[in-house]
């Protein structure tokens, strides 16, 4: 059995759901979060990765919260930043890593450079798979 949710803290998606849970091994697979603010418009001025980054933790933390999970029970993270320069994509994980979300980059985790992502202006995304407390 899956359950979809879109806690109403984040934007509303397009098609997906921000959250789902399967009950085999009561994970949830969190949707990757973009840097979109509630009316779903990317926020920062173009290039900002530092607003970009925020937003995308402040997604992260409400849909983790709405799964009944915390950073500490995330198993797995990918986060992507539209950068081939390296040192870009290490001030993004540096700030990740100073952040409330921190504990869970403490599991198996993925920093990736990309060419580009899903909105006009999007520098910045994290997948997040969390294990759901019993």
């Amino acid at each position: 059995m899956i359950d979809r949710l879109n806690p109403s803290t984040v934007h509303v998606p397009d098609g997906y759901s921000h959250v789902t849970i399967s009950t085999a091994g009561r994970l949830a697979h969190l949707a990757g979060q973009c840097p979109l603010d509630l009316s779903g418009t990317v926020v920062g001025e173009p290039g900002d990765f530092a607003a970009q980054t925020e937003q995308v933790m402040t997604n992260c933390l409400a849909v983790l919260e709405a799964a009944g999970a915390t950073p500490a029970d995330v198993v797995r993270s990918v986060v992507y930043v539209v950068s081939p320069d390296s040192a870009i994509l290490s001030s993004v994980w540096r700030q990740l890593n100073a952040s409330p979300l921190a504990e869970a980059f403490t599991t198996a985790s993925t920093l990736l450079g990309v060419a580009s992502l899903g909105y006009r202006g999007q520098l910045v995304e994290i997948d997040l798979t969390a294990a759901l407390p019993d």
